[in-house]
């Protein structure tokens, strides 16, 4: 392709690393577009104009003016290292305090079905050439919060241009009461079975399911899993309708910003050939954390602390680890009982448990750097991206074996070991006994330390880069925007 711009891509996303970041949405929203630029694709990146975007953008300039559902709109042109964004100036929805979704306490902001309506048709607006200058050729939505680009695109203008939808997560759908209708601006027949309505309310992430021309997931496991009751999370019937516009697409992480031998949040770089150098981020961490130093494994969660993701069996596997002479760190915001919770295992063994409320980057990028294992007993996982850095960082994932987790990480069983293949621990099923197993092995490895190096490497040797998903993007705008794929029809009834 060369130079070539093949095709121009409009991402529409609540969140963007480094501006706002509270889970993976935003590493891959920020890094899949300069992935795509190897293909000639040309990506600009729709976000809402939250305080801490707001502050970190530079040089700037009004690209226009917009009047969306009774809101006046500045959207600001500008340039985040070699990311091209359009930041959704709008003072009354986004600057307030608290983060993208939730308020000071935690809660839900009240008016998020406004916010991310807003969001989304903005989005849809510049498709329908809002910016002078410069029209997409296919819009990208992520997750319920810009799900509705599609459908405004779809009842709100003759729009030629296709559409695909990420799922990052199928549990957060967007649902909402019914009687909020009338402030999304949309025209009844938007309102059925066949769009938004979903269990006498609406939902943002079916309105876009039933409307983008292309669904896509994170991971292949993924997109077979939320075709089940299990964990269709009562979407299985509108995805099962879709299936054959659905594809699993595996993220990939940015190696310039996850590089152990250049991170500069690591008091000591490293690599495969110089492992041993990984030792003083370890002795370093736990002192940062004020753990003594000791001879057991450390383990370490970094995740948002849910359900989900298994925060209960961790906690119920404390004492365990505990015995084994271990240490676990965790690092993570969540629901209020699990970090009290977390935080009374930190007091009954100070010596053992070391707890960080909230999401710190930096010290992030510090546990990869230092622990021995990360454990993610995730009860479901699209796709995951704390062991794919644990990998680079040459730290053992423990997983459970679901989603992406179970297509990232190979089982150091025996045959995987003889082999040169294995990468990590998985287990099944997501139970504290089962985790506990899972620790009983990576202790029995901790101590044997030829084996444990060669896991380690084996790690860091794997490359979950861009490189082939960005080419798997590629083909799939290519298809959309070409004639190799003409565009789904569309049974419902466009606005007038």
């Amino acid at each position: 392709m060369g130079d070539r711009v093949a095709v121009k891509v409009l991402s529409v996303a609540s969140e963007f690393y480094p501006l706002i970041k509270t889970g993976g949405l935003a590493d891959v929203t920020g890094s899949l577009p300069k992935a795509l630029t190897a293909h000639g694709i040309e990506t600009r990146t729709l976000l809402p104009g939250y305080p801490a975007v707001i502050s970190a953008i530079g040089k700037r300039r009004r690209a226009a003016e917009l009047d969306l559902l009774g809101h006046s709109a500045s959207l600001i042109s500008t340039q985040v290292d070699a990311n091209a964004l359009y930041v959704l100036e709008l003072p009354e929805l986004y600057d307030r305090p608290g983060g993208p979704y939730l308020d000071e306490t935690g809660a839900d902001f009240p008016d998020n079905s406004a916010r991310f309506a807003v969001l989304s048709l903005a989005g849809a607006r510049i498709v329908g050439g809002a910016v002078p200058g410069w029209r997409p050729d296919l819009v990208h939505t992520h997750d319920w919060q810009s799900a509705l680009t599609s459908v405004y695109m779809r009842h709100g203008m003759d729009s030629a241009v296709p559409s695909v939808l990420t799922i990052h997560n199928l549990a957060f759908q967007g649902q909402f009461p019914l009687q909020g209708l009338p402030e999304l601006g949309l025209p009844p027949e938007a309102y059925t079975i066949d769009c938004l309505e979903y269990y006498g309310d609406v939902s943002f992430l079916k309105g876009g399911i039933q409307t983008a021309d292309m669904l896509t997931t994170v991971s292949p496991t993924y997109a077979r899993e939320i075709l089940s009751e299990g964990l269709g999370m009562g979407m299985e019937g509108v995805l099962r309708a879709r299936r054959r516009s659905l594809r699993g697409i595996v993220n990939g992480i940015d190696t310039d910003v996850w590089s152990p031998e250049q991170d500069p949040h690591l008091i000591c770089g490293f690599c495969p050939e110089t492992l041993a150098r990984r030792g003083l981020n370890r002795r370093y961490l736990t002192n940062r954390l004020g753990l003594p130093d000791g001879d057991g494994p450390i383990f370490s969660v970094v995740s948002r602390l849910t359900w989900q993701k298994g925060i209960d069996l961790v906690i119920a596997c404390v004492p365990h680890i505990v015995d084994g002479e271990g240490r676990l760190i965790v690092c993570g915001q969540g629901d209020h009982d699990y970090e009290e919770r977390l935080h009374e295992m930190a007091r009954l063994y100070p010596n053992h448990v070391a707890v960080s409320i909230g999401y710190d980057e930096a010290l992030a990028h510090r546990i990869h750097g230092g622990t021995d294992f990360i454990v993610q007993p995730s009860r479901f996982e699209p796709c995951g991206l704390t062991q794919l850095y644990a990998l680079r960082y040459g730290a053992v994932p423990i997983v459970a074996r679901t989603g992406g987790l179970s297509e990232t990480i190979i089982d150091a069983n025996d045959a995987a070991m003889a082999a040169g293949a294995a990468t990590g621990i998985q287990f099944h099923p997501t139970t504290a006994d089962e985790l506990c197993h899972a620790i009983d092995r990576a202790m029995a490895l901790f101590r044997q330390p030829d084996r444990m190096t060669r896991l380690q490497v084996q790690g860091m040797k794997t490359n979950f880069s861009w490189e082939t998903s960005a080419l798997q993007y590629a083909s799939l705008y290519e298809e959309l925007t070409g004639s190799l794929c003409p565009a789904r029809p569309w049974h419902g009834q466009k606005a007038g």
